[in-house]
C-alpha cells in the first residue's frame, strides 16, 4: 500500500509521520487490496487539528475525517471512523453475495438554486450497479453519488433522501 502523508498549515515531523503511517497500515489486515491511502493532516483555526484518510481500495474510496485539539488524537479518531466504515463495507460485501442487497427507488431530483460556481471537481467514473454506488457514497459518507450505471450504461446519481432512503436519478432518452 503505497501511504501519502500530506500537511496543511502544519510540519509533518518524523514522529507524526511514523505514528500516522503505523495506524493507517493496519488496514491492510482488514483489506488486502488497498492500492493508496492519501492522510491529509491540518491545523484550522488555532486549536482546530484536522485528520482526513482517503483509502482506495478496489476501485472503492473510503473516506473519514476527525477533528480534535490536538494532532494524535485526530489521527485516532479518523482510524475509529474508518474502522466502523471498513467493517460496514465488508458486511455490505457479503450481504451482497447472499442477495440481502436493497434496491434503490427513482425519484425526481431536488430543485437547484442559482449561484455561481465556486468549485469544480473531476473524478474518474466507474461502471457500477445502484447498490455499489450507494454503497460507495456512504462509505464517502456524502448525500450524493455520481455513477455510471452497469447495465444502461448512462451516467446516473443516487441520493440519500430525507426518510433515510435512497432516490436514483436515471437519464430518459428521447
Amino acid at each position: 500500500m503505497n501511504i501519502i502523508i500530506s500537511g496543511r498549515h502544519l510540519e509533518i515531523t518524523p514522529a507524526l509521520k511514523t505514528y500516522a503511517e503505523e495506524k493507517v497500515k493496519k488496514f491492510e489486515r482488514y483489506l488486502s487490496d488497498i492500492s493508496e491511502a492519501t492522510v491529509t493532516l491540518s491545523i484550522e483555526k488555532k486549536y482546530r487539528h484536522k485528520a482526513e484518510v482517503l483509502l482506495k481500495a478496489n476501485g472503492v474510496l473510503i473516506q473519514a475525517e476527525g477533528v480534535t485539539g490536538e494532532i494524535y488524537s485526530s489521527i485516532d479518531e479518523v482510524v475509529e471512523k474508518l474502522e466502523r466504515q471498513v467493517k460496514k463495507y465488508k458486511d455490505k460485501l457479503v450481504s451482497r453475495r447472499k442477495g440481502i442487497a436493497k434496491a434503490a427507488e427513482s425519484a425526481a431530483a431536488p430543485p437547484a438554486e442559482t449561484g455561481a460556481i465556486i468549485k469544480n471537481k473531476r473524478f474518474e467514473l466507474k461502471p457500477m450497479s445502484p447498490d455499489e454506488a450507494s454503497m460507495q457514497m456512504e462509505l464517502l459518507d456524502k448525500d450524493f453519488f455520481v455513477f455510471i450505471n452497469d447495465i444502461s450504461e448512462d451516467i446516473n446519481v443516487i441520493y440519500k433522501r430525507r426518510d433515510g432512503n435512497f432516490g436514483l436519478i436515471e437519464p430518459v432518452k428521447k
